[in-house]
């Protein structure tokens, strides 16, 4: 066990509160149905977790993740059929589900790295419907999710930590050593959500990022607002929209690491025009970059562009897993984009408008993928406003709000 009783107690509070957090267009009741979707290894979580939610009178539906060797099998051998394949049912649970909370703690990060690329991505193609279904339900607040990482000698050894640092750090990150860390996170979120709505309040046009290695333009469209925290991740100290995916342009570099689909990959350099990538790079994993991108029509367009101020952030260290490493805060803070799909929820007005059709006339992109690029340079990040004017946003590492 990486973490005392008391921070699996802990944690398993604060999830709770990220769920019921993140149902920001409406509230759960008793009797609602939660499913909690874990790891194997993160079965001391889950344990916290369950009994938590039984005691707060939810229906709790648990479901195991299928550990990693199943999921190699899986990709290696299953046909056409099969990678498509989605069962009798699951779009009906999917449509009656109210919250998830998923545990993630993975025991091999590279275990899919001779399996082809395009047969993940012919997986996740035939579920994007499930997915979409819960978006929906996103939209008009009848569904909530939340996810974490609990700590493996995996993600310890990929991150070059011991895993007592590995657990240190997700403590830090996750106010766990705090007294209340609810209370904590409840203000921390207050104080980003601030410079949210500052960022949303501003006539912004367009971003320029500028650091050693890119120099990248998003056109922010039409309808849009900025996001912070909110519970959909812990942790999460990250300032989001989700751009005109039409407007994109420039060069765009992480710096940082990632591991993805059970490859890993580093140094990716993409360069776009008229909003997409024409060009992609890799100093390794170059191949399954580009076959990423070519998933489907939307995977090489954006989908988030992402901003960590480092004063809120208490990640310091590359941890192998994107869901800390996209809320990196260090000496400058970072910078992150996904390219695919899109976020709803940055849309100015009623989500029950956001349709289809108006998605595409917004620029709002569409894809079976969101991919979490991650670039921890010293940058600047200059707004062209309205008027024609510039204002310099983001530098050092933090906001000038």
């Amino acid at each position: 066990m990486f973490l005392t009783k008391i921070q699996q107690e802990k944690y398993a509070d604060v999830m709770i509160w990220a769920m019921e957090t993140a149902r920001r267009n409406g509230k759960f009741k008793p009797y609602d149905s939660v499913l909690l979707r874990s790891d194997l290894s993160a079965l001391p979580l889950a344990r916290a977790l369950y009994a938590k939610l039984i005691a707060r009178r939810y229906n709790v539906i648990l479901r195991m993740n299928a550990p990693e060797d199943f999921s190699k099998e899986f990709y290696l051998n299953a046909d056409d059929k099969q990678l498509a394949f989605v069962a009798a049912g699951e779009k009906e649970f999917q449509g009656g589900i109210n919250g998830l909370i998923s545990l993630r703690a993975p025991e091999d990060l590279t275990h899919l790295k001779t399996v082809d690329p395009a047969r993940i991505a012919k997986s996740a193609v035939a579920h994007k419907p499930l997915r979409e279904i819960l978006d929906l339900r996103e939209q008009k607040g009848l569904f909530a999710w939340t996810l974490c990482n609990y700590p493996t000698e995996e993600l310890a050894k990929r991150a070059g930590l011991s895993v007592r640092e590995y657990a240190s750090q997700v403590a830090r990150a996750c106010f766990l050593n705090e007294k209340d860390p609810v209370k904590k996170w409840q203000e921390v979120t207050k104080q980003i959500t601030e410079i949210g709505k500052w960022l949303s309040a501003m006539p912004i046009q367009t971003l320029r990022v500028e650091s050693a290695h890119m120099d990248f333009e998003v056109l922010l469209g039409e309808k849009r607002q900025f996001i912070a925290g909110g519970g959909c991740n812990v942790p999460s100290f990250e300032i989001f929209t989700s751009p005109d995916w039409r407007g994109t342009r420039g060069v765009y570099f992480a710096d940082l690491s990632s591991y993805r689909s059970g490859n890993y990959v580093k140094g990716v350099r993409l360069e776009f025009d008229k909003g997409r990538v024409v060009r992609a790079h890799a100093e390794q994993g170059a191949e399954f970059v580009r076959k990423m991108l070519a998933m489907d029509r939307g995977a090489a367009q954006i989908g988030e562009f992402s901003l960590t101020d480092r004063r809120f952030s208490k990640i310091t260290k590359f941890m192998a897993d994107i869901l800390y490493d996209e809320n990196f805060g260090g000496k400058y803070g970072n910078c992150h984009i996904a390219v695919g799909a899109s976020y709803a929820d940055t849309f100015v007005g009623s989500q029950r408008r956001l349709d289809r059709k108006m998605k595409e006339k917004l620029g709002f992109n569409s894809s079976s993928l969101h991919w979490d690029l991650i670039n921890t340079e010293n940058k600047t990040v200059t707004a062209r406003l309205k008027d024609g004017s510039r204002a310099v946003i983001y530098e050092g590492g933090q906001f000038r709000y």
